[in-house]
């Protein structure tokens, strides 16, 4: 692979035009002395770009309609099955990265011959609070993503080396509503290799107050149920499990199904005591808080349901 390879940055979208200028910009302005093509995918939406936008001699851009499943998986894998480089990159429209993100990136992957997914940290923001999240490990290894989702290793500071979608597959298009389609992913990308952890924040990720459960609830249940059948291993490991069971007793609560709640707030508790999510699960079966109230809280520290 050349030193510094063309890089194909996957850029899905649906009507935020001025987000996606912010995002496109940052991609493109990028210190990388390499290549970049930039390919917008337009996700139920006319690819109409962002007026304004300056293209420098070495980088491209390009608007697609997403031609296969509507929705986020679907118009990853179009842009990934349109990209010319042997990297491939993501940046989500509300996200903002760094400008040195992909020098740093593709040199600790030229470092590292084994590897093929790089992720860095990240600078979450919700409304003005700002959190930084780096993690200290060089490598993350499948086992903690097992354990655990890892808000850092975020869709938009993934750097991938093209021939792994031959190995481990595209984005998943089949899971409800898209929902976990990038934990599915990140589950068998790291059960081929470890992933390479770049140690500095070099993506600014959006957090958005919006409702969480409004009309998701179920959707949210039945991807959990599709990632525990996909991912056998999960079983086995009782942190991953309690967080799942969490989660699904969140969701219960959140449309108002009070005994389904508790039954997976339990099951949590049992494999982990200070599981957070069932507790949240039970305060709000309660009536003690809204949803809605408690991802508000959760985005406000940085941190999901």
């Amino acid at each position: 692979m050349p030193v510094f390879p063309l890089v194909s940055v996957v850029v899905p979208t649906r009507d935020r035009p001025a987000l996606l200028k912010r995002a496109v910009a940052a991609v493109l302005g990028q210190d990388y002395p390499g290549e970049i093509e930039c390919i917008v995918v337009f996700d139920q939406s006319p690819p109409e770009l962002p007026e304004g936008l300056t293209v420098a001699p070495g980088r491209s851009l390009r608007a697609v309609d997403n031609q296969r499943t509507p929705g986020l998986a679907g118009a990853r894998n179009t842009g990934i099955t349109a990209a010319r480089g042997q990297l491939v990159a993501y940046c989500d429209d509300d996200d903002e990265w760094l400008s040195g993100k992909l020098s740093a990136q593709v040199s600790d992957l030229a470092s590292e011959p084994g590897a093929s997914v790089a992720t860095c940290g990240i600078t979450t923001v919700s409304g003005r609070r700002e959190r930084t999240r780096v993690l200290s490990q060089r490598l993350v290894m499948h086992g903690m993503l097992l354990r655990s989702r890892i808000m850092e290793v975020h869709s938009s500071t993934l750097v991938i080396r093209r021939d792994l979608f031959d190995r481990v597959g595209l984005v998943a298009e089949d899971i409800p509503g898209g929902y976990g389609e990038d934990y599915d992913w990140l589950l068998r990308a790291s059960a081929d290799a470890p992933l390479l952890v770049t140690r500095r924040a070099l993506v600014r990720v959006s957090l958005h107050p919006g409702s969480y459960f409004a009309g998701h609830g179920r959707t949210i249940i039945e991807a959990n149920h599709y990632l525990i059948r996909q991912h056998p291993d999960l079983a086995a490991e009782r942190t991953g499990m309690a967080r799942i069971y969490g989660r699904l007793a969140v969701a219960e609560a959140g449309l108002g199904h009070g005994r389904r709640a508790c039954r997976y707030a339990l099951r949590s508790l049992r494999l982990r005591p200070r599981q957070l999510r069932a507790f949240i699960a039970l305060a709000i079966s309660a009536r003690l808080v809204t949803a809605d109230h408690a991802i508000r809280i959760a985005n406000t520290f940085g941190r999901g349901l």
